[in-house]
């Protein structure tokens, strides 16, 4: 006997408000459960595999995210670090307003990686649906087991699983500037908020770094090698730079012109209070994450705010900071 599934635990309408159902993302119809996969009417046919349910047939262009997040499941966060980073960062980007409403809202968030905003927003109680284009949501599962306000699955951001306009607040940070095209991941993303509900993102910007550095060389070489292969490679650079960087944390010049020659990326500026096996830990997966995406792409500010009010965005906050830009918008709730 098939089922229309839901993949959770909810049962009230409340509740099923916070977990809207899943549908076939190429037509939009209901889901039905047979044996260890998902079907719509039409036959399309979606597997589940270690409970996930799978939108995608490959991890594609993001293959190297995939494999660098079961390798550093616990780096970032917080509960493993013992410090607030995520949790500050995702504050800032969500604006007060926003996180003194999280035990209320249906949450979807995209490029969830292994789950270090995941642990915050279930920590703060909100009803979580954790999306990533890679076997990263397998890190992120078992981080974080599906349950009640929890549950994740594989699936690309432009052909999600739901219907349009369910999602109180849709989160994607560190994953735009990585997608095939940021402007068209925009508006899928935007498609996704309820009436009188939230967007939050950021998105990689210029600056004279970006061109002043030997880091687009590596990449150029590295984002073609094996997953594999250029994790090792990324260790070796890590293990020849780290100490340098170490060593120079505490001079501005002589940082200034380290930071031209070396292709890592380090934290004992931006966050001095990681101990050092942290600091190597977080390099590691900052470098590899830096030096393999097939796409980076550049936006300003204006760019952004622009984006989000030819969507029709209301009440824009848009700000040069963390990774480049940090933005908001909220839905009209006459849409």
């Amino acid at each position: 006997m098939r089922k229309t599934t839901r993949f959770d635990s909810m049962t009230t309408s409340t509740q099923d408000s916070l977990m809207p159902e899943w549908v076939c993302p190429t037509d939009s119809s209901p889901l039905v459960e047979a044996e260890s996969r998902l079907e719509c009417p039409q036959g399309h046919a979606f597997q589940v595999v270690r409970g996930i349910p799978r939108f995608v047939e490959s991890e594609g262009y993001v293959e190297h995210f995939g494999l660098q997040w079961r390798q550093y499941p616990k780096t970032q966060l917080d509960s493993y670090t013992g410090l607030p980073i995520s949790r500050d960062r995702l504050r800032r980007c969500l604006g007060e307003e926003v996180w003194r409403r999280l035990p209320e809202m249906s949450v979807l968030e995209c490029g969830c990686g292994a789950g270090r905003f995941t642990e915050v927003l279930l920590k703060e109680g909100a009803a979580v649906t954790s999306v990533d284009l890679s076997r990263a949501v397998e890190a992120n599962a078992e981080m974080f087991p599906a349950g009640e306000r929890h549950r994740v699955a594989q699936a690309d951001i432009v052909k999600l699983p739901f219907q349009q306009g369910r999602y109180d607040l849709v989160l994607c940070l560190g994953v735009i500037q990585h997608t095939i095209d940021p402007e068209q991941t925009i508006a899928a993303l935007y498609a996704q908020v309820k009436p009188g509900g939230w967007l939050v993102i950021d998105h990689y910007t210029r600056g004279v770094g970006r061109w002043t550095s030997v880091k687009p060389f590596y990449r150029a070489v590295m984002k073609r090698l094996r997953p594999d292969t250029a994790l090792r490679f990324t260790e070796r650079l890590v293990d020849t730079f780290l100490p340098l960087h170490r060593r120079t944390r505490n001079s501005r010049p002589a940082w200034f012109l380290l930071c031209r020659v070396s292709p890592i990326t380090t934290f004992y500026r931006s966050a001095p209070s990681l101990p050092e096996p942290l600091q190597r830990e977080w390099a590691l997966l900052d470098t590899h994450d830096s030096l393999t995406d097939w796409n980076k792409h550049l936006r300003t500010a204006p760019q952004i705010q622009a984006m989000l009010s030819d969507l029709g965005g209301q009440e824009i906050w848009c700000e040069y900071a963390g990774n480049g830009v940090e933005a908001r918008c909220r839905r009209p709730a006459a849409s």
